[in-house]
């Protein structure tokens, strides 16, 4: 069905999960989807699909197992966000049984998970949205738990691959959905298997867009989340290790009183829940979390200052990722997410090799002061995947401790005092070992290779352990 021109969102009353399937042959499950009008006529259908590339090697025989069923009955509910924002209606109908548990994280993802899309759109927040579902009965046996090994989900940024050698020595499995080819190069760099997973979203969305439907940013992390848990038994391994900092958690903007997170599905609120429910109803032996949960943006990008193989080789600027712009081309230089990063790894690496790496000196350049005092503000911090305000100030306090001179550290560092006086940067930069991994042999491991030796100060621009 085309779109209709003009198109009305208003028209479309709820918007159904429909069909799911699961191709043992192609490891590739088929999600399907539809968007009901108000005023009766036929509904429009929307059909994804998600290809686990790599031969499976999770379990023997033809019949899917009970955890790959029921991950992707969660898969195929966090996915239908892409679809949903077509129209936004206030109703998901979700034929299949949902436990309480299950309900309260879905709407979480169609609440919480949308309201930045719901800003951009001038709708409210928080979203009155409901999630229509009979409730499930008990669980049931959950069936073959995955063999023991490690996922590590990466998408390009610096994050990922301080899990990556901090956990090394233990052989994990990087995963990554639709990967660039600069994630292909980035994993080539690691020297470690690379599991791909493609995504192939319904053709007709794109069409739909153009006719003037919604758009918006999705909660990508939870659908990337649940596409490597349902890794875990098409491929083997029963630990999906994430590279999330605790800085996600911090509401992006609070508008009317609503919390706004552009990272929501990033947050410790969100792993909570689902780590939960994966244990309770997915597989008691599968192991979803963050393995960075504990520390800070600054902390690990200390730690990266170390990995020098990957300096030439990562990016987290989201233009770099365009898939209209050339593979050769990284780091745009003028955006939120390359000022963050050059921010961060400055205090540790100096400007001059953030520079090299990013392609210029944002630091010096009096043009970009107002895009970094944007990473400060309460009222206009960028919808991005950026840290805390807190640790955009504590680093350019780290900078001033040090005299730079730069235009950024000059204009805002009066400002930047305000937010990380006092221990500020001895917190941003300390562990909070009550979020550690609940595997003790990552978590120790991923605090031999981040933490800095106890007792020293960084109050004076001292860098505990050093640009390691």
């Amino acid at each position: 069905m085309p779109p209709p021109r003009p198109f009305d969102p208003a028209a479309y009353g709820v918007f159904r999960i429909g069909d799911l399937d699961w191709d043992e042959t192609r490891r590739s499950a088929r999600l399907g989807y539809e968007l009901v009008p108000s005023a009766g006529g036929p509904p429009v259908a929307f059909e994804e699909t998600v290809t686990f590339e790599e031969p499976g090697s999770g379990w023997a025989g033809t019949t899917a197992p009970a955890g790959l069923r029921r991950v992707l009955a969660l898969l195929h509910v966090a996915a239908g966000t892409s679809y949903y924002k077509v129209a936004a209606p206030p109703t998901v109908e979700v034929p299949a049984p949902l436990s309480d548990a299950a309900r309260r994280l879905h709407h979480h993802l169609y609440d919480d998970g949308l309201r930045e899309f719901a800003v951009t759109n001038g709708l409210a927040v928080p979203r009155d949205v409901r999630i229509d579902a009979p409730a499930a009965g008990p669980a049931g046996d959950p069936g073959p738990a995955p063999p023991p090994g490690i996922a590590v989900p990466i998408g390009g940024g610096k994050d990922s691959m301080v899990v990556v050698e901090a956990l090394r020595h233990l052989a994990p499995r990087l995963i990554a959905v639709d990967p660039h080819p600069l994630v292909v190069e980035l994993a080539a760099e690691a020297g470690l298997e690379l599991l791909v997973v493609r995504r192939h979203l319904d053709p007709t969305l794109a069409e739909w867009n153009r006719a003037g439907a919604l758009n918006g940013h999705v909660p990508v992390t939870a659908i990337v989340s649940l596409i490597a848990l349902a890794g875990a038994f098409v491929y083997g391994y029963d630990t999906v290790a994430m590279s999330i900092e605790r800085s996600a958690s911090e509401a992006t903007r609070t508008i009317g009183g609503a919390e706004v997170n552009h990272q929501y599905s990033k947050s410790l609120a969100f792993e909570q829940m689902l780590s939960s429910l994966v244990r309770d109803e997915v597989h008691p032996a599968l192991t979803y979390a963050s393995a960075l949960r504990p520390y800070s943006e600054l902390a690990i990008a200390r730690a990266f200052v170390g990995a020098t193989r990957y300096h030439r080789t990562f990016c987290s600027c989201n233009t770099a990722f365009r898939r209209d712009r050339p593979v050769t081309q990284r780091w745009c230089g003028a955006c939120p997410k390359c000022r963050f990063v050059a921010l961060v790894l400055a205090p540790f690496a100096g400007r001059a090799a953030v520079a090299g790496i990013i392609g210029r000196d944002l630091l010096d350049d009096p043009g970009e002061v107002a895009g970094f005092a944007e990473l400060l503000s309460p009222e206009d911090k960028p919808f991005e995947c950026v840290g805390e305000r807190r640790e955009s100030a504590a680093a350019i306090a780290l900078l001033a401790a040090r005299g730079d001179s730069g235009a950024v550290v000059t204009a805002l560092a009066g400002r930047a005092a305000a937010l990380a006086g006092g221990p500020v940067v001895d917190e941003l930069l300390a562990a909070d070992h009550t979020l550690d991994f609940p595997d003790p042999e990552i978590a120790g491991a991923v605090a031999r290779y981040l933490e800095a030796p106890a007792g020293r100060s960084v109050a004076s621009g001292e860098v505990p352990g050093g640009a390691r």
